[in-house]
């Protein structure tokens, strides 16, 4: 089966490119992350991705669109939901380029992380994947989590300390921002 695997970073498509090989499919990776800021940390996940994706010889497929505008403007009337909009562009734009080429299945890494919200991820693709008339592969790659980053981290792959927007870092290092203000003033 041809199936199109958008990767959020090369240590998430750890926990889904064996599972999924060993269900026969044949993978093209898929780049298209326009949520993750500031610049050089997209730069950064996109070059390990594509590192990654020729040492193991898969095709890889990148969308560029550093669109911290956009993201920005579609969730600042509403941080705290802002990870539904991004799980639902990215895969509608996935969806988009899987039937425009070719590809009958196609799925995400977002569904290895133990930290997001499968239950929208799912809906998601399971909507674009009738909008543009193909299929949405759930898997749930939670269980190779932990098993992807270790190996991750023995292959010394560039590890992200965040989600990806600049909201999801500022709430990473919010115990950082407290404990400095304490010590500054």
């Amino acid at each position: 089966m041809k199936v199109l695997l958008h990767c959020c970073c090369a240590p998430c498509s750890l926990s889904c490119i064996e599972p999924l090989k060993g269900e026969n499919a044949e993978l093209t990776l898929f780049w298209y992350n326009p949520n993750i800021h500031p610049f050089k940390e997209y730069e950064a996940r996109r070059d390990c991705l594509i590192s990654y994706a020729n040492e193991i010889n898969l095709p890889i497929k990148v969308k560029e669109d550093y669109g911290l505008i956009e993201f920005v403007k579609n969730v600042a009337d509403n941080i705290e939901n802002r990870c539904v909009y991004c799980y639902t562009h990215r895969l509608e734009e996935t969806a988009k380029f899987a039937s425009e080429n070719g590809y009958p299945y196609f799925t995400t890494t977002l569904l290895s992380s133990v930290y997001q919200d499968h239950g929208a991820i799912k809906e998601a693709g399971e909507r674009f994947a009738e909008k543009y008339g193909i299929k949405f592969l759930y898997r749930d790659f939670r269980p190779n989590f932990r098993d992807g980053n270790k190996l991750a981290r023995e292959k010394q792959f560039y590890m992200q300390e965040y989600c990806g927007c600049i909201f999801s870092e500022k709430e990473r290092y919010q115990k950082q921002i407290v404990r400095d203000k304490l010590k500054f003033g």
